[in-house]
This record gives structure tokens, C-alpha cells and sequence, in this order.
């Protein structure tokens, strides 16, 4: 009896371990952790010794989003998730940028080699469990505008000349097939010497290099974009919003680990001269807000949800066809008499407010509104 009643306990305690390792298990996999990356040139954020607070949650940060947008945060936030706020962004309700680059990055150390590159003086904050998607409401199109970053790259522009300009441009270089297109191989020198190689004929290197591409071309047409609206005399509050997979095309778990930290080093080289290219273009009028997943999941679902909200017109439309001859007499003809109307009203009343200043007794009163000095 006592040895069951040991055997019990023995396997209640094993049930209790391995239920415990699985719910930190869970808890690393959900874990994530955000960078807000501030203008060089503007100041819209806290400096990083300024903090009282290492934890935010998916809510907080979408509503620090609102804020740099220059809107009301959609849900109505508590004084905790306030005071995180107030440590991250500026106390002055003008210093907006009323740009945000929101990119969700998932790549197991990605951190790490952000903070020895040019964005280690960068906000960032744990999110010790990712939630649900929180919702982040935008206005109008005329005062706001979304522009999604995640879509796919069209067939006219994965070609050899498009990998070569690419690789020149992040300071790599491309060695295409002469047999055979789309069969080269893009070379991309490492912080230690090493050298990054992405074969196009390998399913992993492929995917890897179409998404780094997606995720330029979508930058460049989101920046053209916007420039269209300045010219047009046009200023709304931008969201670009796109995700990006470090783990993409890796199946194998030893795989991930070397080759991941490579890659990831090619993508925080591509990220910064993105960034350069989004100071040059709004001029310094943005923030960049990097959330960064630690380990892929099996569901590529965003964490944010944008929604916006439709705005009825103020003015009064006309409902009556513009070729009725009918309703254009009727319309003219209301429009004089109204005119006419107010025309008459406004002549009466002047010629009363002559009359009676002319005609007014000298009082005190009326003295004193004339501007004549008493004794």
C-alpha cells in the first residue's frame, strides 16, 4: 500500500514538472520584444535612460502607435498602461511624427544585433506573453492612410537584373547562371569575415531573398506613395505595416540555428538602409516600431489589426440630376431668390443703423459710446 501510495506521488510530481516546463514553454514561444526607433533628426520619443517600466503588452503598443499618428488611442487605456506610455513617448502633444513604420520580425536573436548596430540607443520593452491582436483604428482617408507591406512581389520583378541591383545595393553582389535564370547565387560579406551565400536554386535561399526584395519594393512604392500625396498638397497620417520571417524556407531545426544568425545579420543591413530611405523621404517625420518574435508559429497571423473608421460628409449633395434642364432652372431660381432675399435684408438693416445713428440723443450714454471725453 505504501509503495502505490509512493508510486502516485512519484508520477503526480512528474506530471506537475512536465506541466510546468510545458507552460514555460509556451510562455518562450509567445515571447516578444518591441523597438521603437526614433527620428536622428526629431525628437518624438523619451530618451532611453528615461524608464520606469520594462513590460508592455500588444494593447500598449498599438495604442503608442495611435499617439504617433496623431490620433486617440481606439480603447480606453488604464493608468498603468498610460504611465508606460508617458515613458516612451515625448510629453509635448506636438511632437508627433504622424508616420509610423510598424514591421513584425521573426528571428530568434534579432535583438541581439540590433543593439550592436546603429539602433542600440533604441526604446525597447519586453512582452512577456503575446495576447490577441489589439486593434488599431484609424479616420477617414483623408486623414489617415494604411499601406500594407506584405504584398507579394509580381513575376516582372524577381528577375536576375532585379537580384544583381539588390545585392549592389545592400553592398553584396550577384552571380547569375548563364544556363539558366533565376539559378544564381547572391554573395553577402559578414561583420566576421564570412560571407553570406543565397543560392536561387535552393527552395530556403529563395523564399529568403523574395521576401527581403518584397519587403524593399513595398518600402520604395510605399515612399512613392507618399510622396504623390505631398505634391498633391495632401498630408495625411501614415501606417506602413508589414512583417517579416527570418526562419522562412527553413525546415530543419539544425539548420535554424547557424544559418538564421547570418541571415539575420543581412536583415538588419537591409533594415537600416530601409530606414534611411524613410528619413530621406518624409524627412525625418517618422518612428519605426519593431516587434520582434522569437520563434516562428505555425499560424502567420498579424498581431495588430487596423481598421478605419468611415466619416460621413458635412455638406448637403445635391440629389437631382445636374443634365435635367428642369433641375437646373429650379436651382438657379431658388439661388437668386436666396441671394436677392438676403441682399434686400441686409440693405434695410444698414439704412435702419444709419437712421438711428444719425438720429441718436445725446446722452451720457451715447457720449461716452461716441468717444467724447466729460468732465
Amino acid at each position: 500500500m505504501a509503495a502505490m501510495e509512493s508510486n502516485v506521488s512519484k508520477s503526480f510530481h512528474l506530471f506537475l514538472a512536465l506541466l510546468f516546463c510545458s507552460i514555460l514553454f509556451v510562455d518562450a514561444s509567445k515571447s516578444a520584444t518591441v523597438i521603437f526607433v526614433d527620428s536622428p533628426s526629431h525628437g518624438f520619443l523619451r530618451s532611453p535612460s528615461y524608464t520606469q517600466s520594462d513590460y508592455m503588452s500588444v494593447p500598449d503598443v498599438a495604442a503608442a502607435m495611435s499617439v504617433l499618428l496623431g490620433f486617440a488611442p481606439s480603447q480606453t487605456i488604464s493608468a498603468p498602461s498610460a504611465s508606460k506610455l508617458n515613458d516612451i513617448l515625448s510629453p509635448s502633444p506636438f511632437s508627433r511624427p504622424r508616420a509610423v513604420f510598424l514591421l513584425e520580425v521573426t528571428a530568434g536573436a534579432v535583438a541581439e544585433h540590433l543593439s550592436h548596430s546603429r539602433f542600440s540607443d533604441s526604446l525597447n520593452r519586453k512582452i512577456s506573453f503575446v495576447e490577441n491582436s489589439a486593434i488599431i483604428q484609424l479616420p477617414g482617408r483623408n486623414e489617415a492612410s494604411f499601406i500594407s507591406l506584405d504584398e507579394p512581389l509580381s513575376n516582372v520583378l524577381w528577375t536576375d537584373k532585379h537580384i544583381a541591383d539588390f545585392a549592389l545595393w545592400i553592398g553584396g553582389s550577384y552571380v547569375s547562371d548563364t544556363v539558366e535564370p533565376l539559378n544564381g547565387e547572391l554573395n553577402y560579406p559578414l561583420d566576421n569575415g564570412a560571407e553570406l551565400k543565397l543560392h536561387m536554386s535552393q527552395v530556403a535561399d529563395r523564399e529568403f531573398s523574395i521576401s527581403l526584395l518584397t519587403l524593399v519594393h513595398n518600402v520604395q512604392k510605399a515612399i512613392k506613395l507618399h510622396l504623390e500625396a505631398t505634391n498633391n498638397g495632401q498630408s495625411p497620417a501614415e501606417l506602413l505595416m508589414g512583417s517579416f520571417d527570418c526562419f522562412k524556407g527553413l525546415k530543419e531545426k539544425h539548420s535554424t540555428e547557424g544559418v538564421s544568425q547570418q541571415r539575420m545579420e543581412l536583415f538588419v543591413s537591409t533594415f537600416s538602409k530601409i530606414f534611411d530611405l524613410l528619413l530621406d523621404a518624409y524627412r525625418g517625420q517618422i518612428v519605426g516600431v519593431f516587434l520582434l518574435k522569437e520563434k516562428p508559429s505555425a499560424e502567420s497571423v498579424s498581431l495588430f489589426d487596423v481598421t478605419s473608421s468611415s466619416q460621413y460628409s458635412r455638406w448637403l449633395a445635391e440629389k437631382e440630376d445636374a443634365s435635367d434642364p428642369i433641375s437646373i432652372a429650379r436651382v438657379l431660381l431658388v439661388r437668386r431668390t436666396l441671394a436677392w432675399i438676403t441682399g434686400i435684408i441686409l440693405l434695410i438693416a444698414t439704412l435702419l443703423g444709419v437712421y438711428f445713428l444719425m438720429n441718436m440723443p445725446l446722452t451720457r450714454d451715447t457720449l461716452l459710446y461716441s468717444n467724447v471725453k466729460l468732465d
